[in-house]
């Protein structure tokens, strides 16, 4: 299987950035909002997530596709209990974006936040 890679031009040569990276970027910012329990799934060592500070970390329900310097993000969500989940999900929108764009220099042309569940715990 081959890994897709964003391909940044410098004059020393180039700088590739893995979709998978910006996967990891995608789901470690939308943890730093308020309101997120969760990104959906779990399937990264409890070590990772300990480090990072996420209960569930994951990329399985996260789609990212580079194209030309352009990032498309669908992700899925659980919100907690008692949080607006239309401000929950323009929040992650927001700092998925700002997130992927500052660390990468790639644009982000959409995030796509589904609400999967709400998290009653």
């Amino acid at each position: 299987m081959e890994e897709n890679y964003a391909v940044c031009d410098e004059a020393l040569g180039d700088v590739r950035i893995s979709d998978e990276v910006v996967a990891n970027i995608a789901v470690i910012a939308a943890g730093e909002i308020e309101g997120v329990s969760y990104v959906v799934g779990d399937s990264k060592p409890n070590e990772f997530k300990n480090f990072v500070g996420i209960k569930n970390y994951s990329t399985k329900d996260l789609r990212v596709e580079v194209c030309d310097r352009i990032v498309s993000v669908d992700m899925a969500i659980a919100v907690k209990y008692g949080f607006s989940l239309p401000a929950v999900g323009k929040a992650v929108q927001e700092r998925v974006r700002t997130s992927i764009e500052s660390m990468t220099g790639l644009e982000v042309s959409d995030i796509n936040v589904r609400i999967a569940c709400v998290d009653l715990k």
